[in-house]
């Protein structure tokens, strides 16, 4: 395979906030809908937000996300060079994967039908840890095919096990004498578990330019309400007893006039901000359902990072100081955020078992009991 590296580094491109495109998926979401994917969409690119990443397997989040950015309220206002779409390919199902080259590149031209785009900005191979490593190498040397062909600019695995994804990236530049340009990792770079942020310089020394950190509430475990329940029913892996400490420092965060949410979302970006530098980018991306959501995560965003000044910007500037912050306000919340992390105890850095003893990996499948 030819030796090929895009011109631009990625962290030179990927702005600090992605939206999130699980929010228009029926794991998370009751009835998702095209209305509501493309109110969000609308709003988010007005306020600067032109980053989307999403799924194969967040169905029907690809359908969805394509008939609003066709659209005329979009197309009339945004070409396809003002956004950035990042999907994953090779998760089917809950319990069904397939890494085949055939259905990866079956599944990356499905999406491209889905999001009515001629190309895509990044793919990724979904959820790595559930499969044997030599698929995943394979999988992604389809990507780097599809790249030379123009379908594909950037490359990435993604998944929760950082052991596995930093063992990755180090076999791929072995195996194709050129690195990943990205890694997305969930719910470890949070007010609960930053595991991420220890593990970093290992993707760095492996030439990887960008981190996304997706799920800074940790799939909902911190905010107000208690995890979301979709159309799937109750999915979250947090045991009982994390739900519980989750619940209690909510109810600490309320009682200081805050919002759990709202200072879990800030720590997540603050903590990425300051893990990013000019070559490389840990980015933060927000699932969202609502218009409403959306707003009120930028209303807290804008307390860490400040809107860029440039028309032609995609509206966020990376190690801002924040547009409606201050000092005082920076020391309560780490006061406040410490005290979060008391509460949570025990459960403090607790790693989700993934994928756990009830799963075969060398078989892709739940673990067959014998009757």
């Amino acid at each position: 395979m030819s030796v090929h590296r895009t011109p631009t580094p990625l962290s030179q491109l990927l702005p600090p906030l992605i939206l999130g495109g699980a929010g228009f998926s029926h794991q998370v979401f009751r009835n998702p809908n095209s209305g509501q994917a493309l109110e969000v969409l609308k709003r988010a690119f007005e306020l600067g937000i032109r980053a989307i990443d999403t799924s194969a397997y967040y169905h029907p989040s690809e359908i969805l996300l394509g008939e609003a950015l066709s659209h005329p309220d979009i197309t009339n206002f945004y070409s396809r060079d003002q956004y950035f779409l990042m999907t994953k390919a090779g998760r089917i199902s809950s319990d069904k994967f397939d890494y085949s080259p055939a259905w990866i590149r079956h599944s990356v031209l499905r999406s491209l039908q889905r999001l009515r785009t001629s190309y895509l900005d990044v793919v990724f191979c979904h959820d790595v840890e559930f499969v044997p490593e030599h698929e995943v190498l394979q999988a992604v040397g389809v990507l780097i095919d599809m790249v030379h062909e123009g379908h594909i600019r950037y490359i990435g695995v993604s998944g929760y096990r950082i052991d596995i994804l930093t063992r990755l990236a180090s076999r791929v530049q072995k195996a194709y004498n050129r690195p990943l340009d990205i890694v997305q990792n969930w719910a470890q770079l949070t007010l609960q578990n930053d595991r991420l942020a220890y593990s970093l310089s290992d993707f760095q020394k492996s030439g990887v330019s960008c981190v996304c950190s997706s799920s800074p509430l940790a799939i909902g475990l911190l905010r107000e309400n208690g995890v979301p329940v979709g159309d799937l029913g109750d999915f979250h892996p947090a045991p009982s007893g994390l739900r519980e400490a989750a619940q209690a420092a909510a109810e600490y965060v309320t009682s200081r006039g805050e919002s759990l949410a709202s200072l879990a979302l800030r720590y997540a970006i603050r903590r990425a901000q300051e893990k990013s530098s000019e070559d490389f980018r840990v980015t933060t991306i927000m699932g969202i359902t609502s218009v409403a959501e959306l707003e009120e995560n930028l209303k807290s965003a804008r307390k860490v990072l400040q809107p860029a000044e440039q028309s032609n910007s995609w509206g966020w500037t990376c190690n801002g100081k924040g547009s409606d912050s201050n000092a005082s306000d920076i020391d309560q919340e780490i006061h406040i955020c410490a005290k979060v992390q008391d509460i949570l105890g025990k459960w403090q850095n607790y790693s989700f078992p993934s994928p756990g003893d009830s799963w075969d990996v060398a078989n892709k499948r739940p673990v067959q009991t014998k009757l």
